[in-house]
């Protein structure tokens, strides 16, 4: 499941959520590997799970990796 766009998911914010980016995009708020999924979705990134998201090496995760949704 590769992606031609870079993709961020920055560090949690006081709240839990995590900025998600994709290429030059700001795709939303996520609160967990769904919404991430979620969002990739939308960005045309089809038949993406949260366990798919959990595993990609094409995602860069600042502030700790996809288990970390708190401060």
């Amino acid at each position: 499941m590769a992606t031609a766009m870079p993709v961020v998911v920055y560090p949690p914010a006081e709240d839990g959520g995590r900025r998600v980016r994709a290429g030059n995009q700001f795709l939303g708020m996520a609160y967990g590997l769904l919404d991430v999924a979620e969002f990739l979705r939308l960005a045309g990134l089809e038949g993406i799970d949260d366990i798919d998201v959990a595993g990609m090496t094409e995602i860069e995760w600042r502030g700790g990796g996809p288990e970390v949704w708190q401060q």
